[in-house]
Formats: C-alpha cells, sequence, structure tokens
C-alpha cells in the first residue's frame, strides 16, 4: 500500500483522516495524495444567479487557499513524501478520476456539513463509483495502528469477500484477527461463502484468525452488534463490504453498511 488518497476538507473529522493518513504513510513507508475539490462555478454570465454563484465559489476558493496554507507546512515537516492536487469539481466526482492509482481512500465519518447522525453522503457516493478501498475515519480516532487487533464483519457476501481481499495487507500486520458473524433468527437463507472460507483464505496469507459468532437476541441491529463488539474489543478498524444483503432496501447503501456509517466509533475500512 504505496499510494493513499486523503480528501482535503476543512470539517470535524479533518484532523482525523489526517492523522491516520500520516500513520498508514510512516508504516508503509508510502505517498500520501492530499485532494481539494472545489465545486467549480456551473452559471453562465446571463443567468440571474450567476453574480451570487460567482461570489459563492470565489469565497469556497479562498476558503481552500487557507487550508491548503495551514496543512502544506505541516505535510513539509513530517517524514513522507507527499503530493496536492487542487481541483475545480465535486469531490466524489475528483476522487472517482484520481481513486485509479491508488490503493486506499481516506475519508471522514460525517457529513461536512449537517448532522453526524447521518451517514455521510460523500462516503455513499465515492463508494457506489470506485473500486479502491475505503477508509473511513470517526472524528474521535487519534491514530490508526497496524500492529492491533483487527476485526472482519462477515456475512458471505461477495461485497464482503472483496472487502477481505483488499484489506489482507493490512490484516496481515494486524496482532490479531478476528472474523465477526451475527447469526441474525430471522435470516434462514445460507450465505455463499462460510467463515470458515474467509478463515481459510487469511491463512493461505499467512493471516490466522479467529472465528467469533455473535448472537442476536432481537433487541439490537445487526450494525448495532458489530459496532458494540469492536468496541469492546478496542478493534482498530472493521473491516466490512459496502451494499451486504440489504442492497435494494436502500437507495445507495445496504441497511447494514448505512447503520454502520452512522456516527461510527471505530474507524470502517469498506470495499464493494
Amino acid at each position: 500500500m504505496r499510494t493513499i488518497l486523503l480528501y482535503i476538507h476543512d470539517d470535524d473529522c479533518f484532523e482525523a483522516r489526517l492523522q491516520v493518513a500520516l500513520d498508514l504513510c510512516r508504516q508503509y513507508d508510502g505517498h500520501l495524495t492530499c485532494l481539494q475539490a472545489v465545486p467549480y462555478n456551473q452559471g453562465i454570465a446571463t443567468d440571474f444567479y450567476y453574480p451570487v454563484v460567482t461570489q459563492v465559489v470565489t469565497d469556497l476558493r479562498e476558503a481552500a487557499k487557507e487550508v491548503r496554507d495551514q496543512i502544506e507546512p505541516r505535510l513539509a515537516s513530517e517524514d513522507i513524501a507527499w503530493d496536492w492536487i487542487y481541483s475545480d469539481g465535486f469531490a466524489s466526482r475528483q476522487i472517482s478520476r484520481y481513486a485509479p492509482l491508488c490503493e486506499l481512500i481516506v475519508l471522514g465519518a460525517h457529513n461536512q456539513v449537517g448532522s453526524a447522525q447521518h451517514p455521510s453522503s460523500l462516503v455513499s457516493d465515492v463508494v457506489s463509483q470506485v473500486r479502491a478501498p475505503i477508509l473511513v475515519v470517526p472524528a474521535s480516532t487519534k491514530c490508526l495502528s497496524l500492529d492491533a487487533l483487527a476485526v472482519v464483519a462477515w456475512n458471505g457476501s461477495p461485497e464482503g469477500a472483496h472487502a477481505l481481499r483488499a484489506a489482507t495487507s493490512m490484516l496481515s500486520r494486524a496482532s490479531q484477527v478476528q472474523i465477526l458473524t451475527v447469526r441474525e433468527q430471522q435470516d434462514a437463507e445460507r450465505p455463499d461463502l462460510l467463515p470458515t472460507d474467509a478463515a481459510k483464505y487469511l491463512a493461505r496469507h499467512g493471516i490466522e484468525a479467529e472465528i467469533v459468532e455473535l448472537a442476536s437476541d432481537g433487541k439490537l441491529s445487526t450494525a448495532e452488534i458489530l459496532s458494540q463488539a469492536a468496541e469492546i474489543r478496542k478493534a482498530a478498524y472493521l473491516v466490512m463490504g459496502a451494499f451486504g444483503h440489504s442492497r435494494f432496501r436502500e437507495r445507495i447503501l445496504g441497511g447494514v453498511t448505512r447503520d454502520m456509517l452512522t456516527n461510527p466509533k471505530t474507524p470502517l475500512l469498506l470495499s464493494h
């Protein structure tokens, strides 16, 4: 994992994801690409709202310059390789543009504006558009140690398998790996891939994983059970596939994925 893309925006999760991105670059001797995107002016001179839109874009660009002026000196003092990309355009489109040559994308867990009690719309957009894994970082995260315990949320889906493959490099450095499954009383369908299949796959990469089955009493959702399990174990991060078996219940994210992204306490490594 040598190329890490960090989204630059002055929101309440920025400091957390910056520190996590720096930690990953140090541990992998990687290169950090900082991507700063500012919505461009889509109006034309004859539009009634053109002057207002132009002023808004100008203000956004000035604010972006202030952020860059603050962050670049900090990066220059770090012992990592980095570059800065400034781009006019919506964040999700610009991230999708540069993601193909990146091995990990680091985003914040909260919306840039608005309540933290709603999943990030940027994460929702990006996870459906790119193939690179996405590390979603809560504002409370101080650092990310790859040699700590890591957990994998497993439901047997192709998305979960893809996330597991994408996380192999990180999981190989973990002190312990646990594969968490939730026995849902109302779900009688047998998953396509069993937890033992996931454990065998990791074993072929020299990673010993413990399978842990978490019971559901019907009072907590699957997302709540997984989140609590990760917190109790003080996991450094949780690996999971986006969408899962509830793909048709939500417009973009599956039900469990959406719930997990609602104000998470543990960094989430997502892939679909």
